[in-house]
Parts: C-alpha cells; sequence; structure tokens
C-alpha cells in the first residue's frame, strides 16, 4: 500500500510540473514575479526611489511666489509661463568674474540634454538688472550658446529679485564691495515642478539636498572633502519629474 501511494504522489507532482512550471517560467520572464526578499544597501535603497522630497519651511511646502520679469528679447515672462514645465531657476549676472561662468557653462550642458523637450525651462534672474538689461542678455545669450525656447535670461527691478532670491526661492544674493564683480550670491540651482514646488533628492542620510551645487564643474575631479559636481544627478531628477 505504501509503494502505491508514493506513485500516487509522484504522479501528482509530476503532473503539477507539466501543467504549471511552464506558466511560472513564463511569468518570471514577463517581469510579473518579483521577489520581495531584497538585500540592497541603504545607499542603493535611497538612490532607487523615484519621488523627490518636497522642501517645507514652517511646515509647509516651498512653491515659489509669483514674479514677472523681462527677458533677453524683450518679452514679459512670469511665473505663468513655467507652469506645466520642471524647471531649474540660478540667481547670476553677466559681468560676474568667478562663479557665474561655470554655473552657466553646467546649464548649458543641461540644456542640450533637454533640447527638444517643451515641457523644460530654466530661470536665469540677473541680480545685477541695472546693467543686465534685455540687450545684454540678449548679447550673453549668443556668446554661451544659450538658445532653448524655454531659457529666460530675465532683468526687472533690484528689491524685486533680491526679495525673489532671498525669500521666494531661499538662495542668497545681494550687493557685495567686497565680492568680486560688487555681488554676492550663493552659486545654487533650485529644482522646480511642474506646479511651482522646490524639490530635491534626499543624501544617504535621507536629508534633502535642497539645492543642488551649480558653481562646480560638471566632470569636474575633486579632492575628498571638496564639493562634488551634481550636475549628473540634476538632469537625472529633472528627468525624474518630467
Amino acid at each position: 500500500m505504501k509503494n502505491y501511494s508514493y506513485i500516487g504522489i509522484s504522479l501528482v507532482i509530476l503532473i503539477f510540473g507539466i501543467l504549471f512550471i511552464p506558466k511560472i517560467i513564463d511569468r518570471v520572464s514577463e517581469g510579473e514575479v518579483v521577489s520581495s526578499n531584497r538585500s540592497d544597501s541603504a545607499e542603493e535603497r535611497a538612490a532607487d526611489k523615484s519621488e523627490l522630497v518636497y522642501i517645507e519651511v514652517n511646515g509647509k511646502k516651498k512653491q515659489i511666489p509669483p514674479f514677472r520679469f523681462v527677458n533677453q528679447e524683450g518679452d514679459t515672462i512670469s511665473n505663468k509661463d513655467y507652469e506645466g514645465k520642471v524647471y531649474i531657476a540660478e540667481f547670476f549676472f553677466t559681468t560676474c568674474p568667478t562663479i557665474c561662468p561655470i554655473m552657466n557653462e553646467n546649464l548649458v550642458e543641461v540644456q542640450n540634454e533637454f533640447r527638444s523637450n517643451d515641457n523644460f525651462g530654466i530661470a536665469s534672474f540677473s541680480i545685477d538688472p541695472e546693467h543686465d538689461t534685455p540687450q545684454v542678455l540678449e548679447k550673453y545669450a549668443d556668446v554661451n550658446g544659450i538658445d532653448h525656447p524655454n531659457w529666460h535670461l530675465l532683468t526687472g527691478g533690484k528689491d524685486e529679485i533680491y526679495d525673489l532670491a532671498n525669500s521666494g526661492f531661499n538662495i542668497y544674493a545681494g550687493e557685495d564691495p567686497n565680492a568680486a564683480g560688487g555681488f554676492a550670491h550663493s552659486g545654487y540651482f533650485a529644482l522646480i515642478d511642474q506646479e511651482g514646488y522646490v524639490r530635491s533628492r534626499v543624501d544617504k542620510f535621507g536629508n534633502p539636498i535642497v539645492y543642488y551645487r551649480g558653481s562646480v564643474e560638471k566632470d569636474a575631479v575633486v579632492e575628498p572633502g571638496e564639493e562634488e559636481p551634481q550636475i549628473d544627478i540634476l538632469i537625472e531628477d529633472a528627468k525624474k519629474l518630467l
């Protein structure tokens, strides 16, 4: 009797294998079966997150306030022109002798990555609007290869621009006679989503990086302890939002 029982069990296992194992293999090959026992490191899990965090100030998501300035072509541009777009914002000036050339070289790299994407833009606010007229900004754009239709070099009232920088974006900018060129600014880029909120990735400790370093060359080789370039991760994160 025991032999017949073993034979019966063997037949059941054989039939199960014939009927169901090929189907299981097909589902695995099509990506339908995923193991839940992952052994990724903390860094890998953080890097794998597709979502980017909102930046909060006093418990509220940071949203850029309304603005309205004039671009290098003499057109009036406001925050409404960026609605529905992912965009990067910077504060610079055309006569900057230090970090601005690096910042805009980096942004040209970003521009080229998103050249054919109408849902991407860049907003460059001049912190020296008295000098940086639309005509000056237009020449600057030509010289520096700035040609994405949604990259606006913006000028206007000094007080409005400084208020937007320091309170709207929380990116420092101001006049400083002791700074090279007469103006001080941080060299950071802000990443803004389609609804006007500031977004960023988190670091390996789970904290938002908030802003991206714009003043370090994209492919710079740095020594341990020096600021590392962040343009590649900025491009990656903009793609996530898009």
